[in-house]
């Protein structure tokens, strides 16, 4: 479960969800504003970024809108490019260039995870650094992922699970957040796209991609 739950009023709060809906929050909207801290300091100059997101996912837009307005402080702003299919990349990233895109951050669900292999193809081919919540597209070759570790929330999900059908009622089950979480560089990726990647955030990241 992500943040957008509260928005989508499937719960009064993550503390009390008052519902009989529950389970782990992803943190999404403060992860994604973390990566695009990251590529601030590493992206001279940062100011524009391409967000990409499933055009029919609301919970995905929720998740853009809430990491742009959190990044208005380092003054990026983003122009938004919702996608439908990999069929849509090519028109996105020409509009990315378009807008005077310097870096692209994708809200990575499932399906936009699907298809980071075309996207990551375009993304290079136009030098743009991408950063994302999950790793999936920093291993693949993004430059930065910051986001939680899923085995760790799915094992979480497990226990809500387990507590529920031994009679625990959802709505006295506080929405957990992920507690344990990665930072990961793509250092080959970095030196492709000529960027050097400041020691403090190579100090942050738990994993190195060489």
């Amino acid at each position: 479960m992500s943040f957008s739950a509260v928005q989508a009023g499937l719960v009064r709060s993550l503390a009390h969800p008052g519902a009989n809906v529950t389970g782990v929050s992803f943190m999404p909207d403060v992860l994604g504003a973390k990566a695009i801290e990251a590529l601030s300091q590493a992206v001279p100059g940062l100011s524009r970024v391409a967000a990409f997101y499933k055009a029919d996912n609301p919970g995905a837009l929720l998740v853009v809108t809430e990491t742009e307005r959190r990044s208005a402080e380092l003054r990026v702003r983003f122009e938004r490019l919702p996608i439908r299919d990999s069929g849509d990349l090519a028109d996105a990233f020409a509009a990315a260039a378009r807008a005077g895109a310097q870096a692209v951050f994708v809200m990575d669900d499932g399906a936009m995870t699907n298809m980071r292999g075309p996207f990551l193809k375009h993304a290079s081919q136009r030098s743009l650094p991408v950063a994302s919540i999950y790793k999936d597209f920093a291993e693949a070759g993004g430059l930065f992922a910051y986001g939680p570790d899923l085995d760790d929330v799915y094992r979480r999900a497990a226990h809500y699970v387990a507590r529920v059908l031994r009679g625990t009622k959802p709505s006295g089950l506080p929405v957990e957040q992920a507690n344990r979480l990665h930072f990961v560089i793509n250092l080959k990726s970095a030196k492709a796209l000529g960027l050097a990647i400041p020691p403090s955030l190579l100090l942050r990241a738990n994993q190195l991609i060489e």
